[in-house]
């Protein structure tokens, strides 16, 4: 909307003199006719001015001239022109700038959330797994992709601040260093992070998208640009689902140990509809998953190991030894801490948390949230010693590509 600035005008001189004259003479006409009678038109209880009837409806006038009036009501009439019809003019607007841009800016304030705003930062390729077609993505449209594919939209905003922070510094340091920088940045599967396209949202949430797609485009906007660095370096921003009660050392599942991924307490996580699981197999799926063999008391030859969060270090089975994220991964169970009972020719294992078990909890994220925690203060906990820097500071040779 082009805005337009109202300024008053003083009344010159020459017409306030030009006024006074009028009106003096307007005086004078008033005595002259003072004593004139109404004269009541046939038919009628009204009177007409200065004795004129009225034209009927057959074609003839009935408005009434201007200068027919009486003086007093032309010198009002005067009077509202020159000097209240500027008022009018001015007072709507003024000059009030900041008030008629609050005015002019509601509107917006109000309608459904935009498409992201894009700045200086750099376009994601994305390899869509459906389409085998690679697709530029503007990298805030990417992260809110992420978020809104790897976290409930029902989750607090402060908690989908926090990963939008982890989905964006993902992104930033796997560009960053990535072996080919000739192939696509990332896949859209779990491999690197799922990614959904506002069209594959719509199909997804239906009628529910305007709403949860504007909450999480809050939550990507108010950390626009901002990614976590340890040492001015992009961190491995791992996260996951739900804890066993603790997080995970990355030495302890990963090879690699890694200052700001320790093992930390997250007690949030027992809340979630994912905190126990449990799954049954006969003895025979499990040695062939887990290519052992198994005497018939299977569970009484078993000796676990556990790390600093209670996970399954190592599983020995008389001979051999296989870790816990060998387990976990090749019985697709949903953690590493579990245990197993034997009932006849059946093994049960039921575990506690979901996910791997380094980095964010997101459940434990939420949590913290509804706590009243802000995603600074969720970042400080799962991520220990990393600072909030920006992605122009960090990788401007991202920027520049």
């Amino acid at each position: 909307m082009y805005k337009r600035n109202y300024r008053y005008k003083a009344i010159p001189k020459s017409r306030k003199k030009k006024t006074a004259k009028l009106l003096t003479e307007m005086q004078k006409k008033k005595k002259q006719q003072t004593g004139k009678q109404f004269a009541m038109p046939p038919n009628s209880s009204k009177p007409v001015l200065g004795g004129k009837k009225p034209r009927n409806l057959y074609g003839q006038r009935s408005r009434l001239s201007l200068w027919k009036l009486p003086a007093a009501g032309l010198l009002g009439v005067l009077m509202f022109i020159i000097l209240a019809l500027p008022a009018m003019i001015v007072i709507p607007f003024g000059d009030d700038e900041d008030a008629a841009t609050e005015v002019q800016e509601k509107p917006t304030e109000e309608a459904a959330p935009a498409e992201m705003e894009e700045g200086s930062s750099f376009a994601v390729e994305v390899m869509r797994h459906a389409s085998e077609t690679v697709e530029d993505v503007p990298l805030e449209s990417y992260v809110a992709g992420v978020v809104a594919s790897e976290m409930s939209a029902d989750f607090e905003v402060e908690a989908l601040k926090a990963q939008a922070l982890a989905a964006r510094t993902y992104i930033v340091n796997h560009v960053l260093y990535k072996n080919d920088p000739n192939e696509f940045d990332v896949t859209d599967t779990v491999q690197h992070q799922v990614y959904k396209s506002e069209n594959d949202l719509r199909k997804q949430w239906g009628s529910d998208y305007p709403e949860k797609m504007g909450k999480i485009r809050e939550a990507v906007a108010a950390t626009e640009g901002q990614i976590l660095t340890y040492e001015d370096a992009p961190i491995t921003p791992a996260f996951f689902s739900t804890s066993n009660g603790y997080t995970e050392n990355s030495e302890d599942y990963w090879e690699s140990e890694l200052p700001y991924l320790r093992s930390v307490e997250s007690p949030w996580d027992k809340d979630s509809p994912k905190f126990l699981d449990q799954q049954i197999f006969t003895v025979q799926e499990v040695e062939t998953a887990l290519g052992v063999d198994l005497p018939a008391q299977a569970s009484q030859g078993m000796k676990v190991s556990r790390t600093e969060s209670g996970r399954v270090a190592e599983l020995q089975l008389g001979d051999q030894a296989l870790s816990g994220r060998e387990v976990r991964e090749k019985l697709s169970l949903r953690s590493s801490d579990f245990t197993i009972e034997q009932k006849n020719d059946h093994l049960i294992f039921t575990t506690e948390g979901y996910g791997h078990g380094i980095g964010m909890s997101q459940y434990g994220a939420n949590g913290m949230a509804k706590e009243g925690k802000s995603y600074k203060d969720i970042i400080a906990h799962y991520y220990q010693g990393v600072e909030i820097n920006t992605v122009d500071d960090t990788a401007p040779t991202l920027v520049a590509r």
